[in-house]
């Protein structure tokens, strides 16, 4: 009897999940996942985009982030903020180890070649090794206020070896934005 009753249950929810709607891409968050395509530390698992009131924060998760230096674990986010205008109008770049730093830059495109001078306003970094994540936190004052914002992401690392050559991941592929999240 019980377990009639389970299994009506869980017929109920599934039938409720079908028929309803799914939630719009252009929603207050977004989560992606990406593949396990590093040998490193630094492998870029997820990215969550949560375009907050006051704040844009993107919450990287890795296979396994560690606070030494040795790593070289780094990354950048660009942002896009102008629909109208191809490409970045920011990137958010900063290194993953203990002890590092970080710097939000105006960016037009992808590349350091490309990226100009350090943003006025509120942004930080916290590195959160035991859950393996990035938490990168900007204040949407910084970024001209947004009505929506995409991302796309790129982490790198050093090997054991002192090489970088290789040690390279991108959210999906390479200089490809999240859909668009709406405030």
């Amino acid at each position: 009897m019980r377990t009639t009753r389970l299994s009506a249950a869980a017929l109920s929810v599934a039938a409720a999940l079908t028929l309803s709607p799914l939630a719009p891409a252009h929603a207050d968050a977004i989560g992606v996942r990406d593949r396990a395509d590093l040998d490193h530390g630094v492998d870029l698992r997820s990215v969550v985009v949560d375009h907050r009131a006051e704040n844009v924060v993107v919450t990287t998760t890795h296979t396994d982030l560690r606070p030494s230096f040795r790593t070289g674990s780094s990354g950048a986010v660009y942002l896009d903020t102008d629909e109208l205008d191809a490409g970045p109008e920011y990137v958010f770049v900063g290194a993953f180890f203990s002890g590092s730093d970080y710097q939000l830059l105006h960016t037009d495109g992808f590349g350091n070649r490309r990226w100009g001078q350090p943003v006025e306003g509120s942004y930080e970094l916290r590195l959160r090794y035991l859950k393996d994540q990035a938490r990168i936190r900007i204040a949407r004052d910084a970024i001209g206020s947004p009505d929506q914002v995409r991302v796309a992401v790129r982490v790198s690392g050093t090997r054991p070896d002192g090489t970088s050559r290789g040690v390279v991941d991108w959210l999906k592929e390479p200089r490809s934005f999240t859909e668009w999240v709406a405030q």
